[in-house]
């Protein structure tokens, strides 16, 4: 094995979201002298990049005080607000939109094509970004501090062995090391329990948002407007809510929002998603559009309680890799930009950049105090739906000055064997709309892997597969899956599991919600994956 390449920086970023490109920028706009790299996992900027998104200005303006003046190529100002309690039939409006969820002010946005917009006003600052190169490794120097990635290798094929196109990665080192990977990032996992980052916080929760964005006939979109809702299809026990926001030229992005903290093992997200768009009010606006985009990713829900200590030797977390977004506004973005900022603005007030100070800088600011203010809001709905709403309306009217904290548990923990299941009705209804079914959804995820490369995704015991999971669960791998990645299938030889591993989206939601904790998601070679268009 010949000697790898090295590259070094006085920083690396890991993550080209919008928490890495705010920090990047912002560092080059204080100490234009630090050599800072940004790397990403994806092919193009923004192609891994899924969100609703409705983002608050505030940090924006801060970052890049002439961002109005050159917006993001799909940048829609808020209009109205609606907010609605579903049946199966119709609905109920609610006449006052919650204080977190009013967006007057506010952009409707293509969180992708920010991303996009972003990276090169980065790079007109010096910022180097080298999207296509995926962060395997993280690197340690003698003392055990992190000291940089390694980028994965590219051309190995399935069985370990070397192709014709083989190319070793680069190990990229530097004096600060910057996780902006989003919600579950693959090093970050790791990091967090070398480290013991979250000894002292509750273990992290998740949802799924699932996401597409329709071309529909003229008259029928109104550029501005935000819908969100939540009841139907969920059942009271299980956490969900969509969203339609209306863009321009005659576009809406629409999607669902399912809490990975939910019990039965017979839920499938994908479908509940595709059950809102047959609601009797939201149908009739998609029939006779097109699909044009389509996917899905895992939502950082934890918040306040779920923090993990933010800096380790040599490292940070910002953004979703840490926690930040705040659950009942339904957003994240500007937490992430307040984070990537203030972790700049923390280095660059250094005479040389040091991780040290960050964790206790980041928690005595805004973006910690906006996350403890509705700490208790998303937890309150383990108990339940009715119990949830009226939690959040008192810790909505108290400004969360509660004097107790619901605790958070891990996502898996939640579900119940088949066997103790308590089957809520599942009142659906055929569908008609595009897709048929989650393989026609990857197709407007534009996803593509090589066939021949190593499964990212890890099964540390398959004989729990078809076995203790398929009695006691009935391999719900099958069911949360957005992308039908996993499959059981029996041929002569028994029954097996069949990893589609060509379908993943690089949602993670299999690394969170599997109740045996045995399957590990691993980036796949660089600029693999989704190619997402606007969303």
């Amino acid at each position: 094995m010949s000697e790898r390449d090295v590259m070094e920086y006085d920083v690396v970023t890991v993550g080209a979201g919008p928490a890495g490109l705010s920090f990047a920028i912002r560092l080059k706009q204080l100490k234009p002298e630090l050599s800072v790299c940004v790397i990403e996992k994806s092919s193009t900027i923004g192609a891994h990049i899924l969100s609703g998104a409705v983002i608050e200005p505030g940090p924006l303006d801060d970052l890049l005080p002439g961002w109005r003046d050159n917006p993001p190529p799909v940048c829609v100002p808020a209009t109205d607000d609606e907010f609605w309690y579903l049946t199966k039939t119709g609905g109920n409006k609610f006449p006052v939109i919650p204080p977190g969820m009013s967006n007057h002010g506010n952009f409707i946005v293509s969180l992708g094509a920010m991303c996009a917009w972003l990276a090169p006003q980065a790079e007109a600052l010096g910022v180097e970004i080298s999207p296509g190169f995926a962060a395997a490794e993280t690197l340690f120097d003698e003392a055990g501090a992190v000291c940089g990635v390694r980028i994965g290798d590219m051309g190995v094929a399935k069985d370990g062995s070397h192709k014709a196109g083989y190319t070793q990665g680069i190990d990229i080192r530097a004096k600060v090391t910057v996780m902006a990977e989003g919600a579950r990032g693959h090093l970050t996992k790791q990091l967090v329990r070398k480290f013991g980052l979250d000894a002292e916080s509750d273990p992290q929760n998740y949802s799924i948002g699932i996401k597409e964005l329709w071309q529909l006939p003229a008259g029928r979109v109104q550029p501005g407007r935000i819908f969100h809702s939540f009841g139907w299809p969920a059942d009271s026990k299980t956490y969900g809510g969509s969203f339609i926001y209306h863009l321009d030229k005659d576009r809406v992005a629409i999607g669902y929002v399912s809490g990975l903290d939910y019990r039965d093992p017979e839920y499938k997200p994908y479908e509940a998603f595709q059950q809102f768009k047959h609601h009797p009010m939201v149908k009739p606006l998609l029939e006779g559009g097109e699909i044009l985009s389509a996917g899905a990713r895992a939502i950082v829900t934890g918040g306040w309680q779920s923090l993990p200590k933010v800096e380790m030797p040599g490292a940070l977390l910002i953004g979703d890799t840490a926690g930040l977004l705040n659950v009942p506004k339904v957003k994240g973005t500007h937490q992430a930009i307040r984070s990537g900022m203030l972790a700049a603005e923390h280095l660059a007030g250094q005479d040389a950049p040091a991780a040290a100070g960050f964790d206790a800088k980041l928690r005595a600011s805004p973006v910690m105090a906006e996350l403890r203010k509705v700490r208790n809001i998303k937890p309150g709905f383990k108990k339940g739906l009715w119990f949830g709403l009226v939690n959040s309306a008192w810790e909505t009217a108290t400004a969360g000055l509660s004097p107790w904290t619901w605790r958070c548990h891990p996502d898996w923990s939640a579900l119940q064997k088949l066997d103790e299941a308590e089957k809520p009705l599942r009142d659906y209804v055929d569908r008609t709309l595009a897709p048929r079914d989650r393989l026609a959804g990857v197709y407007f995820a534009a996803t593509e892997h090589d066939e021949d490369q190593p499964v990212p995704l890890q099964i540390t015991d398959p004989d729990v597969c078809i076995s203790r999971c398929a009695e006691e669960y009935g391999n719900p791998c099958q069911r949360f899956c957005p992308a039908g990645v996993y499959e059981i299938v029996e041929d002569d030889k028994g029954k097996r599991l069949q990893i589609n591993a060509a379908n993943c989206v690089h949602c993670k939601t299999c690394d969170i919600k599997d109740p045996y904790q045995i399957i590990n998601w691993v980036t796949p070679e660089g600029g693999a994956g989704p190619n997402y268009q606007n969303l």
